[in-house]
């Protein structure tokens, strides 16, 4: 049926106010008349329509085709970590930076701010307009300056200082026994708050550990200890942090003095010598006072991606700094399995986002022949890794555990990330007094995901460390330690056992 001439005129004049009418409305005003649209057609299907061809679906193109559980890339150009400024006032030697407060930057949108970020590979020490270049921060160069040296990193910050440990003695402290093993084990960065007093943690080896990293570097060099330009600041301001702790925590043993000749002076009472500050890089500081490693991650303001950009890592297995240096955190952690797919959205935007005040900590391990510190490809040991030897040759004294005990904290000046970690040994031996701890290890080495366990290397010693741990576990049901049955799970004291402090302080003699 055909519709007279003027109702269809009409019906299309009707049609095209209609759309002119659309076309001039607001955002919110199309949203609203959609819905009460919708509203009215009830017998409308608002979901898909459900295909009844027996073909499947055309695929994409490979070249197209993009994994549904890898997040597309995103762009931190313009993502800056939270800033800090108010604490300025706070720390000490407030008069220099009365002066140079007046100069706060504009907003963290303003592209006065963002045009004056400080280059990537500036030293800030040289910077020609101090007052007008800014670190991720928000703080000025010359704001920098007028902090000087060893300023109230806690206060800066918003990490406090370590309580001192008064008891502590460097004869008989031992580690404290972190048992970082988890079950459903699952590919995650697992990662908890920082616990302020035990963010470097000192043990009766500090002597011994001391001198074998200084042996290393004398042997391998920059594999070890380097840095790039324009990681100056996040060195220094590392170095004076660390230093601040260790007179905080052990107070008995490390202290500062200052003098016009020399400057500050750093005074090591376990290994009864003294540095320079001012006559000695801060990474060698750290070399020459403290027995764990550092990696210096800065912003790259051309693409708010992080880079290592210095460090001084004695204690890598498979990989060494030179190897990394200058590569972004995705290509740093490439050879770890599901890192791509699983971590390195959240990771990349943890980098981004993360507060200074909200440092962090977490465990990876592995099971080892002997204990292997520092084994850069091609070094004799890794080839332990490639056979197993007969139990006669392996007895299951030489196998240890190895718990790399890692931190993360955000610079309270330059915004770099530290990443941080100790490598502790254990002989397996010692799980044997550890409730629940023998049946939870070897539950995960036997059921964990395969390209883990293969990625932290246990095949090599499994012959000799299951047939151990499994006999521990039975005497440990046996005798009452553990109830039958018991489900593996990630233990309620993770990273510990249950009683391991009572334990902890007796075998120290407190």
């Amino acid at each position: 049926m055909s519709l007279p001439g003027h109702y269809l005129a009409a019906t299309v004049v009707g049609l095209l106010l209609i759309t002119l009418s659309f076309l001039f409305m607001t955002g919110p005003q199309r949203k609203l008349v959609y819905n009460r649209v919708i509203s009215w057609s009830p017998l409308i299907k608002h979901d898909r329509r459900t295909s009844s061809s027996k073909k499947p679906p055309r695929s994409v193109s490979p070249e197209k085709k993009v994994p549904s559980n890898i997040p597309p890339p995103c762009e931190y150009r313009n993502v800056f970590p939270p800033w800090r400024r108010e604490a300025l006032g706070s720390v000490a030697n407030p008069s220099p930076l009365h002066k140079v407060n007046s100069f706060a930057p504009p907003g963290v949108a303003d592209p006065l701010f963002r045009d004056g970020l400080i280059p990537f590979t500036a030293d800030y020490r040289t910077c020609a307009e101090p007052l007008s270049t800014y670190t991720p921060m928000g703080i000025s160069l010359a704001e920098v300056q007028a902090l000087g040296d060893f300023p109230d990193y806690a206060e800066l910050s918003g990490v406090p200082l370590p309580a001192p440990y008064r008891e502590f003695k460097v004869e008989t402290a031992l580690p404290r026994p972190y048992r970082p093993f988890r079950w459903a084990y699952h590919q995650t960065m697992s990662l908890t708050k920082i616990e302020p007093d035990w963010w470097l943690e000192l043990e009766q080896s500090f002597a011994k550990s001391i001198a074998e990293r200084k042996e290393l570097f004398d042997k391998y060099g920059k594999m070890m200890l380097d840095y790039l330009p324009g990681s100056e600041l996040a060195c220094k301001e590392l170095m004076e942090i660390a230093l601040q702790f260790l007179c905080a925590r052990y107070p008995q043993y490390f202290s500062f003095s200052y003098s016009e000749e020399k400057g500050h002076v750093f005074h090591n009472g376990i290994l009864k010598n003294e540095t320079v500050i001012k006559d000695t890089h801060p990474l060698h500081v750290l070399l020459e006072n403290v027995p764990e490693d550092f990696a210096v991650m800065l912003r790259n303001p051309d693409d708010g991606y992080y880079y290592l950009r210095g460090g001084v890592l004695c204690s890598s297995l498979g990989w060494n700094l030179a190897t990394k240096l200058g590569m972004q955190l995705k290509e740093i952690h490439q050879p770890i399995p599901d890192y791509k797919e699983k971590m390195e959205f959240s990771m990349d935007r943890y980098f981004s986002k993360m507060p200074t005040a909200r440092a962090i900590q977490r465990g990876s391990w592995g099971l080892e022949i002997d204990k292997p510190l520092f084994m850069p490809p091609g070094h004799p040991h890794e080839a332990y890794r490639e056979y197993q030897m007969s139990p006669s040759e392996l007895p299951i004294s030489r196998v240890h555990l190895r718990v790399d005990w890692q931190t993360l904290r955000r610079l309270p000046l330059s915004g770099a990330i530290i990443f941080n970690f100790k490598a502790l040994f254990t002989p397996i031996e010692e799980f044997r007094d550890e409730p629940y701890i023998p049946r939870l290890l070897s539950h995960v080495v036997r059921h964990g995901p395969e390209n883990i366990m293969k990625y932290k290397s246990t095949w090599h010693v499994e012959h000799v460390a299951l047939p151990a741990l499994d006999a521990w576990a039975e005497e440990q049901e046996e005798n009452g330690v553990v109830e039958k049955g018991w489900e593996v799970r990630t233990l309620d004291e993770s990273p510990f056992y249950p009683g391991w402090e009572a334990r902890w302080k007796e075998r120290q003699g407190f």
